[in-house]
């Protein structure tokens, strides 16, 4: 046995679960990904989707991809670098730049690879990346590719992001890296501390959109329009997996930015460009989301209603205000175990164990769409309970 299987021979935790039956991970889907898919022949109700606004199957989304990939074919054979760019692209980058309020914007092949393309690129030796603790993991990723310092603050605590700028010496570049809606705890960054800090002590400000894209501020554009605040927002990440019904992502940001990274980032340079088809599939999403409003209305009256029920019910939803809400657990077998019960009942939902939250955190991450409708919601809320009380996770 060499070094590397003598190394991981012994990992054997993902064995010990699926030998208890209670293994939630990989599940094959047989359908589309509506409010209801197929597993293993089973129709079971989806609350562990991010396709917030419903569009992963909207029929001119489907469309637009089937066009073009009949006009581009299947893939661009090359980065965008070099011979990987097409009109489509182009295209793309300029309404992304208009949603979101600013000068120009460029996409990556996935979101995960704008946060590692765009963070250690823009920072240096000697400057410093500072970031909420709850920050998403391309955003942990991207810090240690820097050679930049990195200091981290309590999970949306001012006072806190307050004394890791007092930390840093003057003249440098200070970049408050955060999410907008953040992917666990479905709470929304305090954006208009965050700016007055920024402005107190010269900081820059990223705002990872992964999530609060589709779901607050103008039709869906995030974080910073939801508070009227955009032109205090430096750079934008955001990805078309979730509400933009594909998969890529973009960096968003004023001219000169943009043309650096354009030219220096290596997440962007050395990676091939998106599928035709996928681009296409988030410019029909934008098309719709703009003349569509009332998806996003839906969207916040399933949240409100679901949120209700969860409260009444007791479940203990931390600090969320958003379609994700993390019904907390704080035991990992208990959350394996009524992930597995509500999947036996039909509900599919997702457990959330360490390394994505701590240890005395875990929770199952309980997601609303658009299209989800509030009988649909009853039906979950009711099966989550009942199974809750059966293993002591609720009274």
């Amino acid at each position: 046995m060499n070094l590397l299987h003598k190394r991981y021979a012994s990992y054997k935790e993902p064995q010990k679960v699926k030998a208890s039956g209670m293994y939630p991970f990989f599940r094959p889907i047989e359908s589309d990904q509506s409010t209801e898919v197929t597993i293993n022949g089973k129709k079971v109700l989806m609350f562990g989707s991010n396709s917030y606004l419903g569009l992963t199957n909207h029929p001119e989304i489907k469309e637009a991809s089937i066009k073009a990939i009949e006009k581009y074919g299947t893939g661009c054979a090359g980065s965008r670098f070099l011979n990987g760019t097409l009109d489509l692209h182009i295209e793309l980058e300029q309404k992304l730049a208009e949603y979101v309020g600013k000068d120009e914007a460029i996409v990556y092949s996935t979101g995960f690879q704008s946060n590692l393309g765009v963070i250690p690129t823009i920072t240096h030796r000697n400057d410093y990346i500072i970031l909420d603790n709850q920050d998403h993991a391309s955003i942990i990723e991207g810090s240690r590719l820097s050679f930049a310092k990195v200091l981290k603050f309590e999970h949306n605590n001012m006072d806190s992001l307050e004394k890791m700028l007092q930390k840093c010496k003057p003249g440098h570049l200070k970049l408050i890296v955060v999410d907008g809606i953040f992917s666990m705890e479905g709470d929304i960054i305090n954006l208009p501390e965050v700016v007055k800090l920024a402005e107190q002590y010269e900081g820059t400000i990223m705002v990872d959109e992964a999530h609060s894209l589709g779901v607050i501020g103008k039709y869906g554009s995030g974080t910073g329009p939801h508070f009227g605040l955009q032109s205090k927002v430096d750079i934008v990440m955001g990805t078309f997996s979730k509400s933009l019904a594909s998969i890529g992502g973009f960096i968003a940001s004023d001219f000169d930015t943009i043309n650096y990274l354009r030219h220096n980032s290596r997440s962007l340079i050395f990676s091939a460009s998106i599928t035709p088809a996928s681009t296409a599939s988030v410019l029909a999403a934008l098309e719709i989301i703009k003349r569509e409003p009332e998806r996003i209305e839906k969207l916040w009256a399933n949240t409100h209603y679901a949120m209700k029920l969860l409260k009444a019910a007791g479940f203990d939803l931390g600090h969320s205000e958003s379609p994700i809400m993390p019904i907390y657990v704080r035991d990992m077998m208990k959350t394996f175990k009524i992930t597995q019960l509500l999947f036996e009942d039909g509900v599919f939902v997702n457990p959330v164990i360490s390394p994505a939250v701590a240890n005395d955190s875990t929770l199952i991450r309980f997601s609303l769409m658009a299209t989800h409708e509030f009988d649909q919601i009853d039906i979950a809320v009711e099966k989550i309970t009942k199974h809750a009380r059966s293993i002591g996770i609720i009274a």
